[in-house]
């Protein structure tokens, strides 16, 4: 009996360092990655983040972003009162917001751009609508280049969410670049803060998570396929 009891408590010593000892290799694990992720996180998000101003151009141009229409209207009010351009244009993803009682409708989300636009003092003379539905950036990119170059337009100004903004200056250009008559493409990101996550504690929402890595994955798509 005494033999067993010894055998047993040897074992039951034996399981508790190996637990112990996992646990201990667990926690140096999770505190790695944790001091690994907090500085690489933000340069993640930053990465995807760039800017071309243009300090003129024949239009401002508003990608088409469903929810995320507000930040992107309110930077091209301030272009269009800084008097970079003098027409904004708008896409049309064809996507439909919630109900508008006041329409009775659920209103497309490119007319709930145009209305906040009017509101925030830009005239309905200086607004056009892209009508033809774009299907992704780079269906966007071509009905865009393709108007501007219908116009005899020689610059545009995009203007969209933040980490949107490498995609699709890469987009616009590599669509520009295979035509005769090149146009010169400015960028500029609308970091209102309210639809976009903070590039310094992205993955501390659900947006975050649905909107940096998907990005990344949607560029390495392009610049495969296109």
């Amino acid at each position: 009996m005494k033999t067993i009891r010894e055998f047993v408590g040897r074992l039951q010593r034996f399981l508790f360092n190996i637990r112990s000892k996992r646990f201990f290799r667990l926690a140096v694990c999770i505190l790695t990655v944790i001091v690994i992720w907090i500085p690489l996180a933000p340069v993640a998000a930053v990465l995807l983040i760039v800017e071309q101003p243009l300090e003129k151009a024949d239009a401002i141009v508003i990608l088409s972003g469903s929810a995320s229409y507000i930040d992107r209207v309110d930077e091209a009010v301030i272009l269009y009162k800084a008097r970079i351009a003098s027409k904004i244009l708008l896409t049309n993803d064809g996507l439909q917001g919630g109900w508008n009682e006041y329409e009775k409708r659920n209103p497309y989300f490119f007319e709930r751009a145009r209305w906040e636009l009017m509101q925030k003092g830009v005239p309905g003379t200086s607004i056009e609508v892209l009508i033809t539905p774009a299907h992704g950036t780079i269906g966007e990119a071509q009905i865009v280049i393709d108007y501007a170059l219908e116009k005899k337009m020689t610059s545009i100004l995009i203007v969209t969410s933040p980490y949107h903004t490498r995609r699709a200056l890469w987009t616009y250009r590599r669509i520009d670049s295979r035509i005769d008559k090149n146009i010169t493409i400015g960028i500029k990101s609308a970091f209102g803060g309210r639809q976009s996550p903070k590039w310094y504690c992205w993955w501390l929402s659900l947006s975050g998570w649905r909107t940096i890595p998907d990005e990344y994955i949607k560029f390495a798509y392009y610049w495969i396929r296109y």
